[in-house]
C-alpha cells in the first residue's frame, strides 16, 4: 500500500506541477512599452450657396412699376463653422449701382431692381454689402451663430421685380437689358 500511496502522491504532485506550468504558460504577455499612433482628424469650415436656377427673364413694360421676374430662385446656404464665427449673412448685389442691367447704351440701376425674400416686402438693392458695388446690394439674411447652429442651413426664396415707373426710367427705350446678380454668404468675424 505504501507504494500505491507513494505513487498516488507523486501523481498528485505531478498534476499540481503541470497545472502550475500550464497556468504560467497561458498567462498574457504584453510588449513593452506600448507603441503609439498620433491621430489628427480635421473637419474644415465650409460655407456654400446653391441656387435652384441661374437665370430670370423679365417682360418689361415701359413706365410700369410692376415687371415681375418669370421665376423665383431659391438660394440654399449651408455651413459648418468654427467657434470663432458669430454671424452669417446672405447678400445679393450687383457690381455697379448705376449699371445693374445694361442694353442699347442705357442702364437700369440697382435701385430699380427689387427682391422679395421669403414672401416679405420687396426691397431695392441700394445698400453697400461686402464684395458688391457701393449702394448696389441687399442683405437677405443675418443669422446669429451659436453652438446650436454651427452646422446648419437656410433657404431664401427670392421673387424679383424691376420698377420702371420713376423718371428717367419711365422713358427707357426698347432694348434687351442684361446684368448679373450675385448671391453670396459671409461668416464673420
Amino acid at each position: 500500500m505504501k507504494s500505491s500511496f507513494k505513487n498516488c502522491a507523486q501523481l498528485i504532485m505531478l498534476s499540481l506541477f503541470m497545472m502550475a506550468v500550464a497556468s504560467v504558460a497561458s498567462a498574457q504577455l504584453n510588449s513593452t512599452p506600448p507603441q503609439t499612433i498620433a491621430l489628427t482628424a480635421t473637419l474644415p469650415e465650409s460655407l456654400t450657396v446653391s441656387l435652384s436656377g441661374n437665370a430670370v427673364s423679365f417682360n418689361l413694360t415701359a413706365g410700369s412699376a410692376t415687371n415681375a421676374g418669370g421665376t423665383t430662385i431659391t438660394a440654399t446656404t449651408s455651413w459648418a463653422l468654427n467657434s470663432g464665427r458669430n454671424t452669417l449673412r446672405v447678400n445679393a448685389y450687383f457690381a455697379s449701382a448705376a449699371n445693374a442691367l445694361t442694353g442699347g447704351g442705357n442702364s437700369i440701376p440697382s435701385s430699380a431692381f427689387k427682391i422679395a425674400d421669403n414672401g416679405g416686402a420687396s426691397a431695392a438693392l441700394v445698400n453697400t454689402v461686402p464684395n458688391g458695388g457701393p449702394l448696389a446690394g441687399l442683405q437677405l439674411a443675418s443669422v446669429a451663430i451659436t453652438n446650436a447652429n454651427r452646422v446648419s442651413s437656410r433657404t431664401d426664396q427670392m421673387a424679383f421685380n424691376i420698377d420702371l415707373s420713376a423718371p428717367p426710367l419711365a422713358q427707357l427705350p426698347a432694348a434687351v437689358y442684361t446684368g448679373t446678380l450675385n448671391i453670396q454668404a459671409q461668416a464673420t468675424p
